[in-house]
């Protein structure tokens, strides 16, 4: 059920009408107190000083300067003081909240003006306490509305940092998805496009081999479908706040054997060995690992020539290291762009965002290499930040 803030005019209205019958209620004791009894003009007075404060919101200073007159009309009747003196109180905080020091400063000096106006016609035999009262009340009530009003700027900062930052992170999210569509579209496009050469040359002598690389181009397509699908759903299930179900399960480190026999189809002999214990990681880790693979698999397919590639995994108690090698001709440099492609790029941005380190260069025996070292939980990332100082 949804709730109804009210809004300022019908709140200040009933303000304004609560003060009124509090100030006429007060003054039917003027006599008791030993002031004048009031009379039809004197009520008319009380209710002009205070109802138009409805309107402090919308007209602060004017508000203001209708009630001060009011007032001023008031006690030079005679009248007592006390009874008009609330909806200046109120008018007076409203424009400390709204305007400047200097123009709240300016307000209070005319307030206590009228208080201490209130004293001399009144002949009071108190006037250095109604002084000292009118100058107390005066600053409480603007050093209250400069707070409201700092309080108010501070809100409206945190509400433009809020939405500075969901920008920032729709941005990074953006990004992240970029990075996701290429590192998809890239590879599958990689082996088909592989794939459809070879099957293009060998179609009228080798329809065996040609068979093979048309169910090579059928499964990576297929596959390559399932991912965007997969994609797809998890952005469907944002727009809809997680109503569509749970997402597939994303890329792990378990899926590299048929990553690497698709590499394989595509004319790349490719090798994939593992050193230690393996053992279930993060989710964000074996997607990482898995998509600095498949990118770097897709290099050698785009920018080597007759070259084959090995994987190594190596578990070590607090980390995974990844190579890729291209263990044969080295990377055509007129291929490879320069300064690194968005998927060198999405490759650094993986490591860093899972506090890993990864390096990416040619070797010193020719070829290229890609070695990427995560920490496999958050306990083995303060290991590692702690061991490298």
């Amino acid at each position: 059920m949804r709730m109804h803030t009210p809004r300022p005019l019908v709140v200040d209205t009933l303000i304004a009408l609560a003060m009124v019958c509090m100030a006429v209620r007060l003054g039917q004791e003027s006599v008791t107190q030993g002031w004048p009894e009031l009379d039809a003009d004197a009520y008319v007075l009380v209710v002009v000083a205070h109802l138009p404060v409805a309107l402090r919101r919308r007209a602060p200073l004017v508000v203001f300067a209708v009630v001060q007159v009011a007032g001023v009309a008031y006690i030079s009747l005679g009248y007592w003081p006390v009874v008009s003196a609330f909806g200046s109180m109120l008018a007076l905080y409203t424009v400390a909240s709204v305007h400047s020091a200097r123009i709240a400063v300016g307000c209070a000096a005319l307030m206590a003006a009228k208080w201490v106006y209130g004293g001399v016609i009144s002949d009071s035999r108190f006037m250095g306490w109604l002084v000292g009262q009118a100058l107390l009340f005066c600053s409480v009530l603007v050093w209250f509305g400069i707070l409201a009003r700092r309080s108010r700027e501070l809100a409206q900062q945190l509400r433009a940092e809020q939405a500075e930052r969901a920008r920032r992170e729709v941005a990074a999210e953006r990004g992240r998805i970029a990075r996701e569509l290429h590192d998809v579209v890239a590879h599958h496009m990689s082996v088909i496009s592989v794939q459809a050469g070879l099957a293009r040359f060998v179609l009228d002598s080798d329809a065996a081999t040609a068979r093979g690389a048309l169910g090579t181009i059928e499964d990576t397509s297929a596959e390559a479908l399932e991912e965007l699908r997969r994609m797809l759903q998890v952005l469907r299930e944002h727009d809809l706040g997680g109503a569509a179900g749970s997402p597939a399960p994303m890329p792990t480190l378990a899926r590299l054997d048929d990553l690497v026999q698709r590499v394989r189809a595509g004319g790349v002999p490719v090798g994939l060995s593992i050193q230690g214990t393996v053992r279930p990681l993060p989710p964000g880790v074996e997607l990482c690992a898995y998509r600095v693979v498949q990118e770097a698999l897709t290099n050698v397919l785009k920018h080597t020539r007759n070259a084959g590639a090995q994987v190594r995994l190596n578990y070590t108690q607090h980390e995974l290291t990844v190579s890729v090698t291209n263990e044969g001709e080295e990377v055509n440099p007129a291929r490879v762009p320069a300064g690194g492609g968005h998927g060198l790029i999405g490759m650094r941005e993986r490591a860093k965002l899972y506090g890993g380190t990864i390096s990416v260069g040619p070797r010193a025996e020719g070829g290229f290499a890609v070695r990427l070292t995560l920490p496999t939980s958050a306990t083995a990332a303060r290991w590692k930040d702690e061991r490298t100082r």
